[in-house]
């Protein structure tokens, strides 16, 4: 494999690669036996994975530079294209769930495969084409208005990243002056994202009915591969989020303001942990890579091999800069299973949580892409797949020396405490998106009303120092997965306490390292509840859980932070 900016990038030919695929649809019906119709099967898969391959290697250099012309063309090409192949792969799966020799599948690549082929045969059909192709272009449009944003700041030019680093400054001046510009930022755009957003609402309950779907939420869950619960149950989760983990969270936070000298926290201060500063990674990008590597050295012969391979062939792209998309991702690239991790450095504890977080996804879609029969299998649904990444943010705390010198025991706890008090901002959302799908005709100043309630049911800490565009509900905005992943955002709360769960298994000297290595070798093969089940994971959504996390976390908060005054 070439190195990633030495990958040939060439617009697949749609009509031929749908002459292709109906060749091999025709294959698996007219087979005689199951290896004929596996050949064709598989034969199906290999070319869908070369399309996939090619409008990932798109994907990724259009996120590098948003006004980059030329990818930006072939990502409005890959949204219509991408659309209208729906149809060719719902002929695909209905053939494969017809077969005779569809026991025969079912033994070599599992019963959840073909679950959830019956899903998508529910959910795709002609109508949906043409919205979908509008979503997937309002999408795009979304993440280039809140690419292109920037100010100048203290003598810099920044974005929304930039200014949250200066939101960590020891200097309550700067925070408060970075929060101004930044809250200035979103107020700018603001009712652009609330038309981008009010077209998608409208155009995301438009495919539901059209599917015939009551409603977007409806349709949305068994999109996601949500088979086993519901809304209801979620709801029961999110509620025992407010009884055990937000009291805990509000006792941090004022533990927090105790340290930092101050009555109150405002929003400003609640990424500042430690008066006289956060811990920082020591180094520059390149530094710090070759620290991870030693990292992934040390810890295991499977990730060592495996960051080896991601620096040989530069399957990283990690500093800020002008025009790069927001946030950071892990994505495969089909062909060559290989990841390739996506961030935005800022100099602050963020990056070594890409480092380990995203590099946790990454990990996961290397060892499993090279165990699993099919490279689809590879990932799992969400919920699934945000353990992986959070599980290895908790097994790099032992290197964490490496990257910060002495302020590592800084890191460690501030890192710890900070996975629980997202917990309640995590449920925010979901609330807020259910609200929003309960109501879809609801004004943008209904939804920022919606936002400022829920907020203050989960999160009563905060405080946004009278800013009339946050205290009014602004706040949803900074959220990209609002916009562009719908109803993701659960997922991450779920996947906490099951990452929480596996360090409290290491924490005892349980063999945590090995549930992790075989929950990353299950891939998708299985349901959510069996593969929890597997890993000897317990359910998230289990009120019960929920209390034992919660406890679990404030007694080792407690180890942590006793080693501080050390």
């Amino acid at each position: 494999m070439e190195k990633f900016k030495d990958l040939p990038y060439q617009r697949p030919d749609v009509p031929a690669l749908k002459k292709s695929l109906a060749k091999e649809i025709g294959n698996l019906k007219a087979a005689k036996d199951f290896d004929a119709a596996d050949a064709a099967f598989r034969g199906f898969e290999k070319l869908v994975e070369g399309f996939e391959t090619q409008y990932t290697i798109a994907s990724v250099r259009n996120t590098m530079n948003m006004k980059d012309e030329f990818y930006d063309g072939e990502i409005k090409f890959f949204n219509r294209e991408s659309a209208k192949l729906m149809l060719t792969m719902k002929k695909a799966m209905k053939a494969v769930l017809a077969s005779p020799f569809r026991p025969s599948f079912e033994e070599k690549y599992g019963e959840h495969l073909f679950k959830d082929f019956e899903v998508q045969m529910k959910l795709v059909k002609p109508s949906i084409i043409l919205p979908s192709i509008r979503e997937e272009t309002l999408k795009t449009a979304y993440s280039k208005t809140a690419a292109t944003c920037s100010v100048e700041f203290m003598g810099e030019k920044c974005n929304f990243y930039g200014l949250l680093r200066h939101m960590q400054s020891t200097d309550r001046a700067e925070r408060k002056a970075a929060f101004e510009e930044w809250a200035k930022l979103y107020e700018g755009i603001s009712d652009k994202l609330d038309e981008q957003y009010d077209k998608l609402v409208k155009l995301r309950c438009k495919i539901a009915k059209r599917l015939g779907f009551a409603s977007y939420i409806g349709y949305i869950y068994p999109e996601r591969g949500r088979y086993d619960y519901d809304a209801a149950r979620v709801a029961a989760f999110r509620e025992a989020v407010r009884t055990y983990i937000t009291p805990l969270c509000d006792k941090l936070y004022r533990e927090q303001a105790e340290r930092l000298g101050l009555e109150r926290l405002e929003w400003y201060d609640e990424a500042l942990c430690f008066a006289d500063g956060n811990a920082k990674p020591i180094g520059t990008p390149e530094e710090l890579t070759e620290k991870a590597r030693r990292m992934y050295g040390e810890m295991s012969p499977e990730t060592g091999e495996f960051f080896n391979f991601m620096t040989e062939h530069e399957l990283l792209d990690l500093v800020t800069r002008e025009n790069k998309h927001l946030g950071g991702y892990m994505t495969l690239l089909a062909d060559y299973k290989a990841p390739f991790i996506f961030s935005n450095f800022n100099g602050t504890s963020e990056d070594i949580g890409v480092l380990t977080h995203e590099a946790g996804h990454a990990f996961e879609g290397y060892y499993a892409s090279r165990r699993l029969p099919l490279v689809q299998q590879t990932g799992s649904t969400s919920e699934i797949n945000e353990i992986h990444s959070m599980t290895m943010e908790f097994f790099a705390y032992p290197w964490m020396e490496l990257f910060c010198g002495e302020m590592a025991d800084r890191y460690r706890y501030a890192h710890f405490t900070d996975a629980l008090k997202t917990v309640p901002y995590l449920v925010s959302v979901d609330e807020f998106q259910h609200r929003v799908f309960e109501n879809p005709a609801a004004t943008a100043a209904e939804r920022r009303t919606f936002w400022r309630e829920i907020e203050r049911k989960y999160m009563p800490w905060r405080n946004y120092d009278g800013n009339a565009f946050l205290e009014g509900g602004g706040f949803w905005m900074q959220k990209q997965h609002i916009f562009l992943y719908p109803f993701y955002y659960i997922d991450y709360a779920m996947a906490q306490l099951d990452a929480f769960a596996l360090y409290r298994k290491q924490v005892a000297g349980g063999d945590a390292w090995g549930d992790y290595l075989a929950l990353c070798g299950m891939g998708g093969k299985y349901g959510y509840f069996e593969t929890l089940e597997r890993a000897g994971l317990p359910n998230p959504l289990d009120p019960e859980t929920v209390k034992g996390i919660a406890a679990f976390v404030e007694e080792q908060s407690d180890v942590l932070k006793a080693k501080l005054d050390k």
